[in-house]
């Protein structure tokens, strides 16, 4: 992939889904359908994996067709690969939502000004999103991502504002 664009991944292949080459995917979208809408879906590498056709619901996955692939065996295959689209390709977020994508790399700063470093990741782990932040020293560290602890992000401005609760 290129440095220029910015991809965003949508889903991982679980494997295959019946005998005539449907893809089961694993959906990162919030609407799990949404996955297989934004057009064709590519590999870390920037390569065309799948352009899916037809998607449905199969318990917690979504299982597609898709021209590139005709047989079970070729599902099979790309298991696990994860699968990117251009971020172009999505809709513009509603006002206060953030595509996680669109947050690393903010700098984030305490409502009292300090610095404490850079969004290096978001993470989803059940009980709420996590910011993973990384200062100039030091290892990283995570701080939740709720309008409380962080009540202010300004995306074109590249930063993050956080409160710092002491637990005393």
């Amino acid at each position: 992939m290129t440095n220029s664009q910015k991809w965003v991944c949508v889903a991982a292949i679980a494997g295959a889904f019946g005998v005539k080459g449907e893809v089961k995917l694993k959906p990162f979208t919030d609407i799990p359908l949404d996955c297989a809408k934004y057009g064709p879906l590519y590999d870390d590498k920037g390569l065309l994996v799948l352009t899916p056709q037809k998607g449905r619901m199969v318990k917690k996955a979504v299982a597609v067709t898709a021209p590139e692939i005709k047989t079970r065996e070729e599902a099979e295959a790309l298991k696990s690969t994860k699968l990117y689209i251009q971020r172009s390709a999505l809709p513009e977020p509603e006002e206060d939502e953030f595509y996680f994508e669109d947050l690393v790399g903010l700098e984030v700063k305490t409502t009292a000004g300090q610095r404490m470093g850079k969004v290096i990741a978001v993470h989803e782990f059940g009980a709420g999103d996590m910011l993973e932040i990384k200062p100039k020293e030091g290892a990283s560290f995570y701080h939740p991502f709720t309008k409380i602890a962080v009540p202010k992000v300004d995306i074109k401005a590249g930063r993050i504002v956080i409160e710092i609760v002491d637990a005393d």
